[in-house]
């Protein structure tokens, strides 16, 4: 098996995190610190050292990320059972955009489900733990798992490499999307209008301001982009 593919993911993933969540904690925390200000969903700020246990246990999460779709994609007696393809008029340009809403929703279901076994009192402090431990999250915090927690949380490819045709592209750019919402959700600042969660379309959007009370509670929001299935289970803060 070639693992180059491996390393080149992982770069690709780890590029992704170092921009993004860069970016974010560059202009958050430090450009326009006093200027955004009044966006700030707890008053605090966290500590350096909480800075670096999330940056290490994401660099770990990196590593997993990559190793999960090269040991399918990649493995010649594994991917000619799913469902991926790489010639787009295979199933026509109508399914290849359609297919990103069907993976919001399918990585929404599969993340809120796989969410709420993580707060089972018997998992809990083993795994989850780690990514609770910033109670008052910031942009590095988006990938800061165990990494028990990371291969569940990678599993969604799997999800979608054997439920539905799934493109290399359908993966890039989800997975660029998902970061981008992840470093959001943990930004530690809310950037929607005032008032926008109350709006018919925001009252169904997991804003940064839903995740920030769950990792502030421990509780309720346990969804990744919309508040659905919170809503349904009744776990909304």
């Amino acid at each position: 098996m070639d693992w180059s593919p491996y390393f080149f993911i992982a770069k690709l993933i780890g590029l992704r995190y170092l921009v993004f969540a860069g970016l974010a904690f560059l202009l958050a925390y430090v450009l326009l610190r006093k200027r955004i200000q009044g966006r700030k969903i707890q008053s605090k700020f966290p500590q350096r050292n909480d800075y670096l246990r999330e940056i290490g246990y994401s660099i770990m999460t990196i590593f997993i990320f990559a190793a999960v779709p090269v040991l399918i994609i990649y493995n010649d007696s594994i991917r000619p059972h799913t469902f991926y393809y790489t010639d787009i008029n295979q199933y026509g340009q109508a399914y290849f955009f359609g297919a990103f809403i069907i993976m919001l929703f399918v990585h929404d279901t599969y993340f809120y489900w796989m969410h709420r076994l993580m707060h089972h009192p018997a998992i809990f402090k083993f795994i989850h733990l780690v990514h609770h431990r910033s109670t008052n999250p910031s942009p590095w915090a988006a990938y800061a798992f165990h990494p028990l927690e990371a291969i569940v949380e990678a599993g969604v490819v799997v999800v979608f490499l054997f439920i539905m045709p799934i493109h290399k592209l359908h993966l890039g750019f989800f997975f660029l999307f998902m970061i981008v919402y992840n470093v959001y959700g943990h930004l530690g600042y809310e950037l929607y209008p005032k008032g926008f969660s109350r709006s018919k379309i925001g009252r169904w959007i997991n804003t940064s301001v839903n995740h920030n009370q769950h990792h502030q509670y421990f509780k309720g929001n346990y969804g990744l982009y919309f508040l659905l299935w919170d809503k349904i289970g009744r776990a909304h803060v």
